[in-house]
């Protein structure tokens, strides 16, 4: 026997002979209609990619991709039952901690007791806006200023409620002062994920991403507050959707390089990635175990920073150590017994993935910059027309879903009338539109199952 052959290349296959070899396994059915599908982004996914796909150089990946960190999310209403949260969270193998912290009478001191903060990166994200309680909190973690974020997201609020927390100059004051005395403490943040949730395609969300972006570059250039090692964090929630979502987050650091270039930043931007609500359900809801892993997946696959997990039971329970603990676990099995922490930009090389990674950044470069054209984003919230397009989006999934098109398994396919859920409910599982007065109309999460689990639970 001849070894040698072992160690020769197999010939190359042209993509004419890999058509005509499909076309054969057909037999007789169309190419285009049975094997070439649109993405709601109107991208037209092929069956095989090659490398004469790319328009241009492959993109490769700007991070390494293998020093991603476990992270845990705590809404915190007690300072002490959240510190006792957050150490029991680092016990078992967290690495990250994620505050949500929702008024201003909680003692920094008594959440962050007995944690070392120069081990552990904190993100803090406010309900509120205080500069008094931003300086309290700095001056407390002012050893450690590399591992602490501040998610300081006035814009996000204003898109999330409807209104600023106090008025539009009272608010960018604040984030100004803040910005001055946090020099050094990344402190912007930008909260893609609610346009997830919301039911934005995904080109609309990295161009909201950037639009939203581009307000606050502009407000700190005008302040001449901009420096050119501005750290940025983008809150990103990732769908079941697993290639799209590696690429889109391939193709939010494009974008941000391409942005941050124009305005003299030579940074990198910080990606804090969750699962979406959006495809959670009630219904037959260990499910969700499933769909957050392979979400994880795509978060790391695609780059992000931080990774934390949703529980399974998240939409209609309290919180409870059983289901944190599993969420937990799913992060520690993929880095500890999946090799996820081992490969540095395991996506490069995908023909597939590069493809969609440009063609993302393309399709939402042209939005954004028509979003740019219409005065900028904040200009075209305040027009009503952000919350239009997503709420057209939002539809376009929403009749998918009624029609069985776009399957939830246990929810519109594979239903089990055994389950029932009714008594189960500890939290409202269900959007809340609040009837106040507000500036704006607000953007609103809405999972895509909420029409027929309120019937299902009404025939209980």
């Amino acid at each position: 026997m001849n070894k040698e052959k072992l160690f020769t290349d197999f010939p190359s296959v042209s993509r004419q002979a890999w058509k005509q070899k499909i076309q054969a396994d057909l037999k007789g059915e169309d190419y285009n209609e049975t094997l070439i599908w649109e993405s709601p982004e109107g991208i037209k996914v092929k069956p095989f990619y090659m490398a004469d796909d790319l328009d241009g150089s492959p993109i490769g990946s700007p991070n390494t991709g293998s020093d991603w960190l476990i992270g845990q999310h705590i809404i915190v209403t007690d300072g002490a039952e959240a510190n006792l949260r957050a150490k029991k969270a680092i016990k078992g193998g967290v690495e990250s901690l994620i505050f949500t912290l929702v008024h201003p009478n909680l003692k920094p001191k008594e959440i962050l007791k007995g944690i070392d903060i120069n081990t552990i990166p904190l993100h803090f994200q406010f309900q509120f806006l205080s500069v008094a309680y931003i300086k309290d909190l700095l001056s407390f973690t002012d050893s450690s200023k590399r591992n602490i974020y501040f998610h300081i997201d006035i814009l996000g609020n204003f898109c999330r409620t409807g209104n600023w927390f106090t008025d539009f100059e009272s608010d960018h004051s604040a984030l100004a002062e803040i910005l001055n005395k946090a020099e050094n403490t990344p402190t912007l943040s930008i909260d893609v994920s609610l346009y997830q949730n919301a039911g934005a395609n995904r080109t609309q969300q990295l161009a909201y991403a950037i639009g939203h972006a581009t307000e606050y570059l502009n407000f700190l250039n005008k302040k001449k507050l901009l420096r050119s090692d501005l750290k940025v964090c983008f809150k990103m929630a990732v769908d079941g959707n697993y290639f799209f979502e590696i690429a889109k987050l391939r193709a939010l650091r494009l974008l941000w390089k391409t942005l941050a270039v124009e305005f003299g930043i030579h940074t990198d931007c910080h990606i804090l990635a969750c699962p979406s609500k959006r495809n959670k359900t009630i219904y037959d809801y260990n499910v969700n175990l499933l769909r957050t892993t392979t979400e994880c997946m795509s978060a790391i696959l695609g780059g992000a920073d931080t990774v934390y997990n949703l529980s399974y039971d998240a939409i209609y329970h309290e919180n409870n150590e059983f289901a944190e603990r599993i969420s937990r676990n799913q992060l520690l099995i993929l880095k500890s017994e999946s090799y996820f922490d081992k490969i540095a930009n395991p996506s490069d090389g995908s023909y597939y993935i590069e493809v969609l990674t440009q063609q993302l950044a393309v399709k939402a470069l042209d939005i954004f910059k028509q979003i740019e054209q219409g005065d900028g984003f904040l200009k075209q919230l305040k027009a009503h027309n952000i919350q239009r397009k997503i709420k057209e989006s939002a539809l376009k999934q929403q009749i998918r879903f009624d029609a069985g098109d776009e399957v939830l398994v246990g929810s519109n396919k594979y239903l089990s009338e055994m389950d029932k859920m009714k008594q189960e409910l500890q939290r409202n599982p269900f959007a809340k539109n609040d009837p106040r007065k507000t500036i704006i109309e607000p953007i609103l999460e809405i999972r895509l199952s909420e029409s027929s689990e309120k019937i299902r639970l009404d025939h209980e």
